[in-house]
């Protein structure tokens, strides 16, 4: 089973998804599953590559409910056509609860705990005048938490959940996942409005 390069990962995402906000989320995804392999004295590639790729059909197959070609299936499909280590495999699969794939480790763990906590944190920097990611406080992510109505598709209790499924505490998970984010805030497109301080 092998794991393909960054670059080669890079290249399937960039093959398979044209939409610059799916792009910028599952990088964002890997950057926080980056940042949970080193605290965890994990393989980093394994654990980054598995987010930059988790969502790699959800462009060309949204239909969850199509038990052929749905998200995630067609990308599974591929991985293991292409040999990708099991672990990558099962936390994808995982990822999608729906099917019923139970979440084994502390990789299938952290993959749902960081998916949508990167999109709250993004949408963060999107309402900041400046748009820019490094000046995101945690104390401001908590508040837009609370607030139902900001990124409402959110569920607030499934992710909680799924937080403490991973045993970490919510303030320090939020600070661990801005953080890795804040690191590529510029490849994110929330790294600061061009003149911002000139």
């Amino acid at each position: 089973m092998t794991l393909p390069t960054r670059a080669e990962a890079l290249a399937l995402l960039h093959e398979w998804v044209e939409s610059e906000s799916l792009r910028r989320h599952m990088l964002a995804v890997e950057a926080a599953l980056r940042a949970y392999a080193r605290y965890y004295e994990q393989d980093e590639d394994l654990w980054g590559l598995t987010g930059l790729l988790h969502d790699l059909d959800y462009e060309r197959h949204p239909d969850m409910d199509d038990p052929v070609n749905g998200h995630p299936r067609t990308a599974l499909r591929l991985f293991r056509a292409r040999g990708y280590p099991p672990a990558l495999i099962h936390a994808v699969e995982a990822h999608a609860t729906f099917l019923g794939v139970p979440r084994e480790n502390l990789l299938d763990k952290a993959l749902l705990a960081c998916d949508e906590m990167t999109g709250l944190i993004l949408a963060c920097a999107y309402v900041r005048p400046d748009r820019d990611l490094r000046e995101v406080k945690v104390s401001s992510v908590k508040k837009k938490w609370k607030d139902r109505a900001f990124t409402a598709a959110i569920d607030r209790e499934e992710n909680l959940r799924f937080i403490q499924e991973l045993g970490v505490d919510f303030d320090e998970h939020l600070g661990r996942v801005l953080a890795a984010m804040q690191e590529i805030a510029g490849e994110l497109g929330v790294g600061g409005a061009p003149n911002a301080g000139a």
